[in-house]
C-alpha cells in the first residue's frame, strides 16, 4: 500500500519538520500487519514528496484476521488487503503520524496551523461507489478530486472498471486536516475494517473528525461506514457531532438520527428503483414551526432555547418575519447561534433584535414585545418541578399573542430500533409525554393563561402510535 504526499510551499522539505520524520532517512515502523516505510522520494526547497509504504506481512494479517475477511477457505489469502489502501493503512498512518495528526510541531509550530500546497495521491484505493463517492466525501473540505477507475483488464479494457481508483486530493489544506481526514475517510471508502469495531472507535472517530466532520454534508453516511453500520455506536456518534457542530437541539434528538440513518445514497440503496430521501425530522420540525407562525401572522418572533441558532437563521432568511431575538441559558450554544446570525455584524435596520442568555425559569422583561415565542424541543429538557416556573415565565409574564411548542412523543419511541423499551431519547430529558400527557399539559396551559391551543403532528403520522413529534400552536 502506497500514500505519497507533496508539497511545493517554499522550502519545501519542512514538510519534513511537520511530519517529524527527516528527509535524508528511510524510516521503518513494525505495525501489527507488518512494517510501515517513510522515505521521500524527492526532496528540495521547491517541492517535497514524503511516502508512506506499508509492506504487508501474510502471516501477520492472518493472525489479525478481521470479522468482515471473506468467509471461505482461501479468503484469508485471495484478498486485496496486502495492496490496496484500507483500514490498514489508515492505522499505519495513526502510528507512525500520531503527532503530525494532532497538529504539534514545535520546530514550525505557525507552519503547523497554516495551509498549505498539498497534493496527496493513493495509487489503489477500494471506492464502494465508485469515484463519484469519492467527490462526493473528499469534495466538500475543499480538495480537487481526481478519482480514476483501475481497470480491471488494463491492456484491453474488455471487462471493465475494477472497485479501485486511483486518488489524487489537491488543495491548500492544512497537513493535520489533511491527515485526520484520511484517517477517517480511507476504511469509509472501501466500507471495511480490519479489525473489530468497539465503541471506542466513536472517540477516535470525534477526535479525527474534529473541525470538518461536524459540516459535513454527508456525516451520516461518513459515521455510519466508519462505525460499521453498528446502529447505537452511529447513534451516538452523530449526538456528539451534532454537539461539536454547535446545535445541541440536534444531539438532543435522536428521531433525526434515525432519520439521517434511513436516508441512504442512491449506491446504497438496496431497493431496485430509487427511494425518495427521507426530509430530516429536524427540517420538517423547522418547517411545521414557520408555517404556524405564518398561519398566525406572527412576525416579531422570540426563539426561547435557541441553541445554536438553526431557527433563528431560517427566520432570518425568510423576510416575512421582520424581527428575531433568540434566548438560551448556554453561552457556549450562544456563541455558534451569534456567529450564525452575524449578530456581531448588524447594521441599521438588522431584523435581529438581540442574541442573549436567559433562564426561561425567571421573569426576563427583554422575553416581553413579540407576537409569538418558539419553543422548539425545550420543555423536555426542563425538571418537572421547575416546569411551572417556565409557564408562568412564558405564557403569564411573556404573553405574546401566539406561542409554539415542539415536543417528543414519547409513544412513537418503539419505532425506533436500538432504543430500549421504556428509554427516552436522550440523557438529558427530563422526561417525554405521550400525545394524551401533552394534550392534558396544554389545555391546562392554555386554561389558566387566556389561550386556545391546537395540536399538529410533525413528521409521519403512525397510525398506531402518531408522530415522532407534536407540536401545540397557543393562541391568545
Amino acid at each position: 500500500m502506497l500514500l505519497t504526499i507533496t508539497t511545493t510551499l517554499d522550502q519545501a522539505t519542512d514538510l519534513g519538520f511537520l511530519l517529524h520524520k527527516h528527509p535524508d532517512r528511510v524510516h521503518r515502523f513494525e505495525q501489527s500487519s507488518g512494517t510501515a516505510h517513510v522515505f521521500y522520494p524527492d526532496a528540495d526547497e521547491r517541492r517535497c514528496t514524503a511516502a508512506l509504504l506499508l509492506d504487508v506481512d501474510p502471516v501477520k494479517l492472518v493472525r489479525t484476521r478481521g470479522k468482515g475477511t471473506p468467509d471461505f477457505s482461501l479468503g484469508q489469502y485471495v484478498n486485496d488487503r496486502p495492496y490496496a489502501a484500507s483500514s490498514l493503512l489508515a492505522s499505519a498512518m495513526a502510528n507512525v503520524f500520531r503527532t503530525a495528526m494532532r497538529g504539534r510541531c514545535a520546530a514550525r509550530p505557525e507552519l503547523a496551523r497554516t495551509p498549505i500546497p498539498l497534493e496527496i495521491v493513493l495509487p489503489a484505493l477500494p471506492c464502494r461507489g465508485g469515484p463519484g463517492q469519492a467527490e462526493r466525501f473528499f469534495g466538500p473540505l475543499g480538495w480537487e478530486v481526481s478519482a480514476v477507475p483501475v481497470p480491471l483488464d488494463p491492456e484491453h479494457g474488455e471487462w471493465g472498471d475494477s472497485r479501485y481508483v486511483t486518488l489524487t486530493l489537491t488543495g491548500e489544506v492544512r497537513l493535520t486536516d489533511a491527515l485526520n481526514q484520511l484517517y477517517v475517510l480511507l476504511p469509509v471508502l472501501d466500507d471495511a475494517k480490519h479489525y473489530w469495531v468497539a465503541s471506542d472507535e466513536v472517540d477516535k472517530l470525534i477526535r479525527a473528525g474534529e473541525g470538518w466532520l461536524a459540516a459535513h454534508p454527508d456525516r451520516a453516511a461518513i459515521t455510519r461506514r466508519y462505525l460499521a453500520n453498528r446502529r447505537a455506536l452511529v447513534r451516538a456518534a452523530l449526538g456528539r457531532l451534532a454537539d461539536a457542530d454547535g446545535a445541541p437541539e440536534d444531539a438532543l434528538d435522536p428521531v433525526e438520527i434515525d432519520e439521517e440513518l434511513a436516508a441512504e445514497s442512491p449506491e446504497e440503496s438496496t431497493q431496485e428503483s430509487p427511494a425518495e430521501t427521507a426530509v430530516p425530522l429536524s427540517e420538517r420540525r423547522a418547517l411545521s414551526v414557520l408555517a404556524a407562525l405564518r398561519e398566525e401572522n406572527a412576525r416579531r418572533v422570540i426563539d426561547l432555547g435557541c441553541g445554536s441558532g438553526k431557527l433563528l437563521a431560517r427566520l432570518l432568511r425568510d423576510e416575512f418575519f421582520s424581527e428575531i431575538s433568540g434566548a438560551d441559558v448556554s453561552h457556549r450554544a450562544l456563541g455558534h447561534a451569534r456567529r450564525r446570525v452575524r449578530f456581531d455584524e448588524r447594521r441599521e435596520g438588522s431584523r435581529v433584535r438581540d442574541v442573549f442568555q436567559g433562564a426561561l425559569t425567571y421573569a426576563d422583561e427583554r422575553f416581553r414585545g413579540y407576537e409569538a415565542a418558539v419553543l422548539m424541543e425545550v420543555v423536555e429538557h426542563v425538571d418537572p418541578p421547575r416546569l411551572g416556573a417556565v409557564e408562568r415565565v412564558v405564557f403569564g409574564h411573556a404573553a405574546p399573542r401566539v406561542v409554539v411548542v415542539t415536543t417528543p412523543n414519547a409513544e412513537h419511541n418503539v419505532r425506533y430500533e436500538g432504543l430500549a423499551p421504556g428509554a427516552m431519547r436522550h440523557p438529558d430529558h427530563r422526561f417525554e409525554w405521550t400525545r394524551a400527557e401533552f394534550r392534558e399539559w396544554a389545555d391546562r396551559v392554555a386554561a389558566a393563561h387566556g389561550y386556545r391551543v391546537r395540536h399538529v403532528p410533525v413528521g409521519d403520522d403512525d397510525p398506531e402510535v402518531g408522530a415522532p413529534t407534536q407540536m401545540g400552536v397557543f393562541t391568545r
